[in-house]
């Protein structure tokens, strides 16, 4: 039987901390996994809804964007899939009672995992002006009061729609579509937040924002280097393709300021040779210094070229440009500068560069370590400039490979969810709708909030997500959310994002991914493109969690007949009633979903054309893939202070919180804790146990605090500190992001310690 959800806020004052592990998943990840799902679903449940996840005939897991392998296990999950999945398919439920007994001021004092354990929101919900509690409204009300606000804009350009990554491709083409016809470009999304400085590089140097492998490459590899990345947390079904790698010959380079259970040893419970003893992964650790990874790649670059016989010369002369301006650059990179920047000994770095030597086939492997900070452009050139000197791009077993975080966020973008969108793409909307699309960019999330600060944004229009907890400066994004006329966001769950509100609100409950979605025309699916460019069908199978839900495809239609009115040409009524239709004009639009919906009945999807990996082809400015020279950047830390970076526990997804605990770091009942290396510890004066604020340093002199954190000595490199996000986000200055991809970089925030006055 599911448990109620907790009453009160857990007290997290005294987290407890034990020795990190030194190994993942095992028999204690599916006891955890197994006793989350049964308080959520309850146990018939939880084994009808997990034998589903990932399955061919089954839903896409509403968590991380990691592909699916050929065959698949009959539990083809993770330990935070399965709770991804619990949190959705929960028997728990906030109807308009919850609300009525808990007025927003309540709410707002409450967090986020309180609110989150709540439960499944039942009913369409209105906040009025000058009102504390929401009430039940109409869906006709609903969309009346969006479109009047809407109507009431001296601009379309006063109105900001922004995407989560869950949403899916047929909802996601649909609401760039509406927002289109409305006007404008501002389609801000969660890649703006995390990946848009991989889509950034990567369209400069190969012609494609996205990774160039596929799963069995992984397979085939010689040499897969992680980078700033932490899959035994954020993407657990990658130790399996590591595993399998591993077992096939390939050696591992794990690059990280944290040591991490997941790339130290994986106990596959899939197998009993797992269980017991496990695979060990990684070959060379190198506790790289926040920010360092650019220098570090330069310096190898410069030890390539210096090899005779290691630069694939033919590769170079018939597919690069660029190539002797980088030379030079590389060949001045300096060892003392290195090693400083990365914190890392010549001994490492000689081993990585043997173990690069001996690969014929290399991967490189990255997430939110690389692309958070202000160089990170740079830096993930400098990435695809290392596996260009070896023309380890577009063949089997070699190329880049951006690990991202949510299950449909790179087919959002593939939609037309892009602020910046291309032309070709602008023309072949207008030749299919017969509209013209606004040709001026809108914005991205950190200029969102600017203009919601400044006046410049009146409407705010969320398609899932949790906006306020997931962006930059907490205090400046709240207080610039508060000055919207109208804020709406399109949810299962309740989360912070609605306690934050502008001068009214509204809730919109939508179908999670594990439901089944019945239309006029009968059942319909959807579709989601994975993190390696699959696109496959998703089918949920469990009854929806109130009669009162809506498809995101039916939300988005209804607003726009109402909003847009007779004006628009689009058959809104008709792609409500049957997906496929909508399917039908995507393949019309996008390359690369040509008969999509006979492509699609395939069982195992299909895979969308990628030049550089299928034919060795770069549809860059210059036709060719393109070195590239830039200086070599690193975070300068003054004395006395950290180099913090904020990062996800094991018990979180994003900013979902499932749980208090931490369990591969040895933390338990507590969020509030910075991780500070023993010796950086006691140059500061700061013992294990005191309690500190976290101060953020920036160059506007603004003091930014997170108070009352709770020290652990740990073995973080030397120089950096860890605390865990959303807390540490009221932190990062709205204003200190990526060069080129306008990314917070959440990365590298210097920090000072002060005591506390919790201690």
């Amino acid at each position: 039987m599911a448990s109620k959800p907790p009453k009160s806020d857990p007290v997290q004052d005294t987290p407890r901390v034990a020795e990190p592990k030194r190994a993942a998943a095992g028999l204690p990840a599916i006891g955890h996994t197994l006793r989350i799902a049964q308080q959520q679903m309850g146990v018939k449940r939880t084994a009808l809804t997990l034998l589903r996840v990932n399955q061919k005939d089954g839903f896409d897991c509403p968590g991380c964007a990691w592909p699916e392998p050929k065959h698949r296990h009959t539990a083809e999950f993770c330990e935070n899939g399965a709770k991804a999945v619990a949190e959705e398919a929960t028997l728990r439920r906030v109807t308009p009672n919850f609300f009525a007994a808990h007025p927003v001021t309540d709410l707002h004092g409450r967090s986020g995992y309180w609110l989150g354990q709540q439960g499944r929101l039942t009913h369409p919900m209105y906040l009025p002006e000058g009102a504390d509690h929401y009430e039940p409204v109409s869906w006709e009300r609903a969309f009346d009061i969006v479109a009047e606000e809407l109507a009431a804009l001296d601009s379309p350009d006063e109105a900001l729609f922004y995407t989560s990554g869950r949403t899916s491709n047929e909802a996601a083409f649909l609401y760039q579509l509406f927002a289109r016809e409305l006007g404008t470009n501002n389609l801000p999304d969660c890649s703006n937040m995390c990946h848009e400085s991989s889509g950034s590089a990567l369209s400069e140097t190969i012609g494609i924002g996205k990774g160039s492998v596929l799963l069995e490459d992984l397979y085939k590899a010689d040499l897969i280097i992680v980078a700033g990345q932490n899959p035994g947390t954020n993407h657990p079904r990658m130790l399996s393709a590591l595993e399998k790698a591993k077992a096939n010959g390939a050696k591992i380079i794990s690059v990280n300021p944290l040591p991490e259970a997941g790339l130290e040893r994986f106990k596959n419970p899939q197998t009993p040779q797992g269980m017991i003893k496990g695979a060990a992964l990684t070959d060379l650790f190198l506790q790289i210094r926040l920010g360092g990874d650019q220098a570090l790649f330069r310096l190898l670059n410069k030890l390539i070229l210096e090899t005779d016989g290691a630069v694939d010369e033919d590769f170079i002369a018939e597919h690069t440009h660029g190539y002797e301006e980088f030379a030079a650059t590389a060949r001045a990179a300096d060892w003392d500068e290195t090693l400083t920047a990365t914190g890392l000994t010549r001994e490492k770095i000689d081993e990585t560069l043997r173990l690069v030597l001996s690969s014929r086939r290399t991967i490189v492997c990255w997430a939110m370590g690389l692309t958070q900070h202000k160089h990170s452009v740079p830096t993930i050139r400098e990435v695809v400039n290392f596996l260009l000197l070896r023309g380890n791009i577009g063949r089997p077993g070699a190329g880049v490979c951006p690990v991202r975080g949510h299950s449909n966020v790179q087919g959002d973008r593939t939609m037309g969810i892009f602020e910046r969108p291309a032309p070709a793409f602008l023309d072949a909307l207008e030749k299919e709708f017969g509209f013209t699309p606004p040709r001026e960019h809108g914005y991205d999330v950190v200029r969102a909030i600017r203009a919601l600060r400044d006046g410049d944004a009146k409407v705010f229009f969320a398609m899932g997500g949790n906006f306020v907890s997931a962006s930059p400066d907490t205090e400046v994004t709240e207080a610039a959310m508060r000055r919207a006329r109208l804020t709406v966001h399109v949810s299962t769950k309740l989360n912070r994002s609605h306690v934050v509100t502008g001068a009214r609100a509204l809730i919109l409950p939508t179908l999670g991914r594990t439901e089944r979605d019945l239309q006029d025309s009968g059942e319909q699916f959807v579709t989601v493109e994975d993190s390696m460019g699959m696109v496959h069908a998703s089918r949920g199978r469990l009854k929806p969690a109130s009669e009162h839900l809506l498809s995101e495809p039916a939300i988005v239609c209804r607003l726009a007949r109402r909003a847009l009115g007779e004006a628009s040409r689009t058959p809104w009524e008709k792609f409500e009633k049957d997906y496929a239709t909508i399917r039908d004009r995507i393949a019309r639009v996008i390359p690369g979903f040509d008969d999509f919906n006979a492509r699609v009945a395939d069982p195992a999807g299909f895979a969308l054309p990628h030049a550089p990996r299928d034919e060795r082809r770069f549809p860059t400015a210059t036709g060719k893939a393109n070195f590239t020279a830039a200086p070599v950047e690193y975070p300068k830390l003054p004395e006395g202070r950290l180099l913090l970076q904020t990062l996800r526990s094991h018990d979180q997804y994003n900013t979902t919180i499932y749980g208090l605990d931490d369990r591969y770091r040895g933390i338990k009942n507590g969020r509030r804790v910075v991780l500070v290396n023993p010796e950086d510890a006691h140059t500061l004066n700061v013992t294990d146990g005191s309690y500190v604020d976290l101060v953020s340093e920036w160059q506007d002199g603004i003091e930014r605090r997170a108070a009352g954190f709770r020290v652990v000595h740990y073995p973080t490199a030397l120089g950096c500190a860890a605390a865990y996000y959303p807390e540490t986000n009221v932190l990062v200055p709205l204003d200190a992001t990526a060069d080129t991809s306008n990314t917070p970089a959440s990365k590298s925030v210097v920090v000072r310690l002060e005591q506390s006055t919790t201690d």
